[in-house]
């Protein structure tokens, strides 16, 4: 029911995927996140808090070289009638397919290249949905105590249950993909291919992944510099869709560097004006 990260120590962090999914959504690779208890805050639900504390804080380049893991040969995993792959490509993309038997969701499909603004536009204000039959699992494992119709899309008898309705009609799917780029962000590297998933989970995320490390063939580790002077054969030499690149702007940071939670206000602003029509498209 979500990502858990844990250390040889026995320390385990539940419900990381949304708070992993705004970092990587938005380009960034190094932040110090502090949790006072067993789990990420659930918040609303979606990344987006996450998204906006984060341009508060402000993003900047550290001067330091960064890596891209680009996918080389498909690998794929399937669990019963779910499935997940990674195959080459040119840019960060991902394909997303669910299908419940509910009334209110259906079969829902989306496909879309991910960058700073289409994440922020499309994916991050996507929240998690939870049926009623469900929620008392997780809080007999001490999860989810806060979780309500305010942090959540909670279904009942196959209907949504929240009085303010959805905030995109197909806004379940938006948000597997959103799970979908937290899981991915614990790869070493910002991956660079195509993901594609038929009713993924967090545990068909996190098999995909350990399946794509294990065969080293099926990928390789490269300078985001290379790949931007041409110097990779087969890909585009264009940053779109790595988390580099907002609009037109020419005050970001260099894309071949990796990027901080830190003050930097031409960025941020940037950053400001993609949600606040983010906001006035989720409203």
């Amino acid at each position: 029911l979500c990502t858990t990260l844990s250390n040889r120590h026995g320390h385990r962090l539940a419900t990381v995927e949304h708070l992993l999914s705004a970092f990587s959504g938005l380009g960034i690779d190094n932040a110090a996140v502090v949790v006072d208890g067993p789990e990420v805050p659930v918040v609303d639900g979606s990344a987006m808090p996450f998204v906006s504390a984060l341009i508060n804080a402000g993003i900047q380049p550290l001067g330091v070289a960064r890596d891209l893991l680009v996918v080389r040969r498909p690998v794929r995993i399937q669990h019963g009638e779910s499935w997940a792959e990674l195959l080459p490509d040119h840019t960060p993309r991902i394909t997303v397919s669910i299908d419940f038997h509910q009334q209110d969701i259906g079969l829902q499909c989306l496909s879309m290249c991910i960058s700073p603004n289409s994440y922020a536009r499309e994916i991050a204000a996507a929240r998690t949905f939870g049926f009623a039959e469900n929620v008392w699992q997780l809080r007999r494992r001490g999860l989810a105590l806060g979780g309500s119709v305010k942090n959540a899309i909670l279904l009942e008898n196959g209907r949504v249950a929240n009085l303010e309705g959805l905030r995109f009609p197909d806004e379940f799917v938006r948000h597997k993909a959103l799970d979908a780029i937290g899981d991915l962000a614990l790869a070493p590297a910002p991956i660079i291919g195509h993901y594609r998933a038929n009713r993924p989970g967090h545990r068909l995320n996190n098999d995909l992944l350990r399946l794509l490390m294990n065969d080293e063939r099926s990928w390789q580790r490269v300078a985001a510099a290379d790949l931007l002077d041409g110097r990779i054969n087969g890909l585009d030499r264009s940053i779109m869709g790595m988390g580099l690149q907002l609009d037109d702007a020419t005050d970001g940071p260099d894309p071949s560097q990796a990027i901080s939670c830190e003050k930097a206000p031409a960025w941020r602003e940037v950053l400001d004006r993609v949600l606040g029509r983010t906001g006035d498209d989720t409203q």
